[in-house]
């Protein structure tokens, strides 16, 4: 069973309140509709660039929201011989679950890993969710190549090849997992004010939970 997952990562990267929040109380998120339809865009332009591999194999779509079942069922599909591509492939070290968008097995076992963002910039947010995958994959699988996929502007796809940076990121992730474990794993939620980092990197959706009893005119 895991207890991070990329998600969960990022945001604790922006908040330890929000992290503790997603882990013990996820009902308390509250998602404007802008922001649901910047999730379906972003599925919209991962599925246009998977459409490269036809004759992958969708773990999502054999397992649906059986997530921690993932990593099992990733394992025994890259075990077979020859070249395999997943989409949703799942990894799991140390209780952390990261579900990778296009995964492709060379004949010698190494992988390529292709993070679909559908930003149009290679922000400093999508390296740390490529760094933690990366993290996460090369102590389950020898990894070849890293790279994230991002929009061009014009309905194009730029890939960024950010092997190199995230195989050199890895003391760090390590030791945000482990500050993440301590405030994951706390009886009590943080009393962590509200301020700046309720928006960015993205809005945080329990700023309804955490304004209770907070007069607004003192929050930003």
């Amino acid at each position: 069973m895991h207890w991070l997952s990329k998600s969960k990562y990022i945001r604790g990267l922006q908040c330890d309140r929000a992290l503790w929040l997603d882990v013990h109380a996820p009902s308390l998120a509250r998602y404007t509709r802008e922001q649901m339809r910047r999730f379906d865009a972003g599925r919209s332009f991962e599925r246009s660039f998977k459409d490269r591999f036809p004759d992958a194999i969708d773990v999502s779509a054999r397992l649906g929201r059986s997530v921690d079942q993932y990593p099992e069922f990733t394992g025994r599909a890259l075990d077979q011989p020859g070249p395999t591509v997943l989409f949703e492939a799942g990894f799991l070290f140390d209780g952390v679950l990261v579900l990778a968008d296009v995964v492709c097995r060379r004949p010698d076992g190494r992988l390529d890993i292709f993070e679909v963002k559908s930003g149009s910039v290679l922000s400093d947010t999508y390296r740390r969710d490529a760094a933690l995958q990366h993290y996460v994959i090369a102590h389950c699988r020898p990894v070849a190549s890293f790279s994230v996929v991002h929009s061009d502007g014009a309905g194009g796809f730029v890939e960024v090849d950010l092997t190199a940076d995230l195989a050199a990121e890895s003391d760090a992730v390590a030791r945000n997992i482990a500050l993440m474990r301590e405030v994951a794993f706390a009886t009590a939620e943080p009393d962590t004010p509200t301020g700046a980092h309720c928006l960015a990197p993205y809005a945080c959706p329990y700023q309804g939970h955490c304004r209770q009893g907070v007069r607004q005119l003192s929050l930003f």
